[in-house]
């Protein structure tokens, strides 16, 4: 059998795909909000693409005190790196949405466009993969994380042994993870 090219749909996944097939147990008023989620979060990704791009340019956003310009206005006064990736392993990586490490500080920005509460954990990793990564000692340098959502910043000067306590269960369980992957 010829099968049918569908060649613009490489790279691409349906709402109402195969593989993620709970939608066919929803009710409209489920799928109407699933697809609000689905939507939102394709959002979020076409607005951290903007900011990147923004900062990659270094054109500063209208000030204001809304979510998006803050970020950005921020990243680039900072003079951070967007959508940087830190590596321990492939088990082990993540991409920060903005980051900079200069003078003895590391800034760890995150751009958050939803109404999820937000957990600074993630920072927490980023700044320990960080210092896995570039073979930084937490407590030789400052650290600043900050969340930005909702029109609001919150910032944490993480202590320097937490971060270091996030290093060693990261190469814990690498290593744990790399056994149970030979003894696959």
């Amino acid at each position: 059998m010829n099968f049918n090219k569908h060649s613009n749909l490489e790279g691409k996944h349906a709402f109402l795909s195969a593989s993620k097939y709970h939608w066919i147990n929803y009710d409209e008023e489920k799928l109407a909000v699933a697809f609000q989620n689905f939507m939102a979060a394709q959002r979020g990704t076409e607005l951290h693409e903007h900011a990147k791009r923004c900062i990659q340019l270094g054109t500063k956003l209208m000030k204001s005190k809304k979510t998006l310009n803050m970020f950005v206005n921020d990243a680039i006064g900072y003079r951070m790196t967007p959508e940087q990736p830190l590596y321990y392993s492939n088990n082990c990586f993540g991409t920060a949405d903005a980051i900079c490490f200069r003078d003895g500080v590391l800034r760890i920005h995150d751009l958050k466009t939803g109404v999820t509460p937000t957990h600074m954990e993630q920072l927490y990793i980023y700044a320990a993969l960080f210092c896995l990564e570039y073979d930084v000692k937490p407590e030789t340098i400052q650290i600043e994380l900050r969340i930005y959502q909702s029109d609001d910043i919150i910032v944490e000067i993480p202590d320097p042994e937490v971060v270091k306590a996030i290093m060693a269960k990261i190469v814990e369980f690498d290593a744990c993870l790399c056994r149970m992957q030979e003894g696959a």
